[in-house]
């Protein structure tokens, strides 16, 4: 591929709607124990340190089972989505 094509990134909606529903429970588990989940979530994603999220809700293993890019993706790709 030459440097000045665009390369196509596709995600499978399974992993849309599985990120979803971890980022959703995660949000919840963190505003119950009174933190501020966004920055507690920016952290993770920008450290990979789980101690950024609860144990509350067995929410420090459900984070770990997206990568932190799939997570990412779907922030962005949700946010977007609002601009439409």
């Amino acid at each position: 591929m030459a440097d000045n094509e665009t390369m196509m990134f596709r995600v499978d909606k399974d992993k849309i709607n599985e990120a979803n529903e971890v980022i959703s429970a995660i949000y919840q588990a963190l505003k119950e124990k009174g933190y501020n989940p966004i920055n507690q979530i920016v952290g993770y994603i920008l450290s990979g340190d789980p101690t950024y999220i609860t144990n509350h809700n067995n929410a420090r293993s459900i984070i770990r089972k997206l990568e932190r890019d799939e997570l990412l993706e779907e922030i962005v790709r949700s946010y977007l989505e609002k601009l439409d």
